[in-house]
């Protein structure tokens, strides 16, 4: 059963948010109750507050050519790491090692943002995006998304926009 989102415009909270009332960017914070148990935390976030997964994307730290690199994709979908290689001029990408990915970007895994991070690293924003008005990232931490316009997270991470993610 999904759990009722509690939805509430914020201009503060975490490093995520932050970095766009600072960017002057329009955005709306969606929080919910993060149930541990559940599988996934993308799908979890889709369900509690009542978005299609399409517009709701998951922020994934891969190791390309030696470099962490940001992917954001779909929570319905995974990420390509050989289109994500090639969409940064690399060869080889692999998963990055959960701990390195959360010194790195000063964020928990499932609260990952691609938006605020300690260090600022490659992005790429899957192509699929650009075919919504807002898509929901997280926040800077697990129960807390951040709906924005794709062009806006673009932006904002300096991203490269590529079809990186796979159904």
């Amino acid at each position: 059963m999904a759990k009722k989102p509690k939805k509430q415009q914020q201009s503060g909270g975490t490093p995520a948010t932050v970095a766009l009332t600072s960017a002057g960017v329009a955005y709306t914070v969606h929080s919910y109750d993060h149930d541990p148990s559940h599988p996934s935390y993308g799908e979890e976030a889709a369900e509690a507050m009542g978005v299609s997964p399409d517009r709701v994307f998951k922020t994934l730290v891969a190791d390309v050519d030696g470099s962490l690199t940001v992917a954001v994709v779909p929570v319905a979908g995974s990420l390509d790491l050989k289109a994500l290689a090639t969409a940064v001029g690399g060869k080889r990408a692999a998963m990055a090692d959960p701990a390195l990915a959360e010194r790195t970007t000063g964020y928990v895994r499932g609260g990952i943002s691609p938006l605020g991070q300690r260090k600022k690293l490659p992005t790429v924003l899957d192509a699929s995006a650009s075919a919504h008005a807002t898509i929901c990232v997280s926040a800077g931490r697990r129960g807390l998304e951040v709906e924005l316009a794709p062009e806006d997270l673009a932006k904002l991470t300096e991203a490269v926009v590529a079809p990186v993610g796979r159904a």
